[in-house]
């Protein structure tokens, strides 16, 4: 199994991290009404990813990496919920929408990949 000297190493985190900045540039685009609500939402879901798969691979263990890896997916999960509610509310364009849409499911699939990996790993111990 491949050996990482730091979470940073990881794609997860770093297709996280750009999907992060991604959302924070989006977002100063919404109506400022939304401050507080679905702009807040997003920010927090979106670094709520990284933060996870961060505090995961500081576990050490791999059965608690593994769960704040399901953490880091649900808020995937979540920002993706934010995302339709963006474009139902005609904040975004289908074409943006369609754009971070895609962009989830790819860190939804790398991120799947490490649990993936993590879970094979535990197992070989």
């Amino acid at each position: 199994m491949a050996s990482f000297n730091g979470f940073e190493e990881l794609e997860c985190w770093k297709k996280a991290r750009v999907l992060r900045n991604d959302i924070k540039e989006l977002i100063k685009s919404f109506p400022k009404n939304e401050k507080f609500e679905l702009i807040s939402q997003m920010r927090r879901a979106s670094r709520s990813i990284t933060h996870n798969i961060a505090e995961g691979f500081g576990r050490f263990h791999y059965q608690e990496n593994i769960q704040f890896c399901r953490i880091a997916r649900g808020s995937l999960y979540e920002l993706l919920d934010q995302l339709i509610t963006a474009f139902d509310e005609e904040y975004i364009l289908e074409n943006k929408y369609q754009k971070f849409r895609k962009q989830v499911f790819e860190c939804l699939a790398i991120l799947n990949g490490y649990i993936n990996y993590l879970k094979q790993a535990k197992n070989s111990d």
